[in-house]
């Protein structure tokens, strides 16, 4: 990258790792959380439904110190995790992940919800009626029908955790190398007077990047769909 100095492609870098381990690690749990609010009935679903969308609604900066009380080094969970584990989530970049992944988690699960609400049962209560489980129909007939909503809700995520702020700066700081993303970066530039040039550099890269997954989104979804047809 000639355009960029060693540091900003080292801030571009760690924005893109925090982000792809941030979406993909929320997968397995936004699948879980979104079959459960669209198949199930249970007592307390508005609770679990609400607690799930809160992150939209609080300050970022409230989760970002929710986060740093509970996982910091002398809270209780993550005094825990490193004393018996040796993991530490604040001002790491692992923590900046977390932080990521808890504030895109709503747009997933709402995403893959609202796919497997659409999916037709009537195919799964058939492959049921043939002799396949429980997991075998999940994972052969609802996954596949529900993959658009998975690969929506995957890149919103990814979007979420790419231009995340509040949360990540309260929890992990802003430490060149180790826990400055796009945005971080982007907010440090504004606090140097003549910096403007790296400010546009790096807002265009991230404006780059987020057409990028959503252009690459709409074309596996419509490939998707193209097969179904066919």
């Amino acid at each position: 990258m000639p355009w960029f100095s060693p540091e900003e492609v080292t801030t571009i870098a760690l924005s893109l790792k925090v982000a792809l381990v941030a979406s993909v690690a929320s997968l397995p749990f936004g699948v879980a959380l979104g079959w459960l609010l669209a198949r199930r009935r249970f007592p307390g679903k508005a609770l679990v439904d609400a607690l799930v969308h809160l992150p939209l609604v609080l300050p970022p900066v409230v989760m970002g110190y929710a986060l740093l009380v509970s996982l910091g080094t002398q809270g209780p969970v993550g005094a825990f995790l490193e004393n018996h584990f040796g993991i530490v989530f604040a001002f790491r970049w692992t923590g900046a992940a977390l932080a990521s992944a808890v504030m895109g988690f709503p747009l997933m699960v709402r995403a893959i919800r609202l796919s497997l609400e659409a999916t037709d049962r009537r195919l799964e209560q058939a492959a049921s009626t043939l002799g396949a489980g429980p997991w075998r129909v999940f994972f052969t007939i609802t996954l596949p029908l529900a993959w658009p909503g998975l690969v929506a809700g995957t890149v919103l995520a990814f979007a979420k955790a790419l231009g995340e702020f509040g949360a990540t700066i309260t929890f992990v700081s802003n430490i060149p190398g180790e826990t400055q993303t796009l945005s971080s970066a982007i907010y440090g530039l504004m606090q140097v007077p003549g910096a403007e040039s790296g400010i546009w550099r790096l807002a265009a890269v991230a404006v780059s990047i987020s057409l990028l997954a959503l252009m690459l989104s709409e074309y596996l979804v419509r490939r998707h769909r193209g097969n179904e047809e066919h």
